[in-house]
């Protein structure tokens, strides 16, 4: 079982932010338990339905990736425009 502790940060309109890197080691991490799982037969599950739950959690974790490189290169005075 994964145990993280991932850090909260309170946003001005007070709702919660979280690193996205957290976020996508997260997503990659449960993604290989799963498949580490019932490779291992630890799971009792379809492997062909985990490893593809696997690569969708993955897909997802580079798109938050790109996405988070996007926002990064724009230059300060557009991203002030989404904040």
């Amino acid at each position: 079982m994964i145990q993280l502790t991932i850090p909260l940060i309170p946003t001005a309109q007070g709702g919660p932010l979280i690193p996205a890197d957290q976020v996508t080691g997260l997503l990659r991490r449960i993604a290989v338990d799963w498949v580490r799982s019932v490779d291992t037969d630890e799971m009792a599950a379809d492997a062909t339905t985990v490893h593809n739950l696997a690569e969708v959690l993955s897909e997802l974790a580079d798109s938050i990736d790109v996405e988070c490189i996007a926002f990064t290169s724009v230059p300060d005075r557009h991203r002030r425009a989404w904040e």
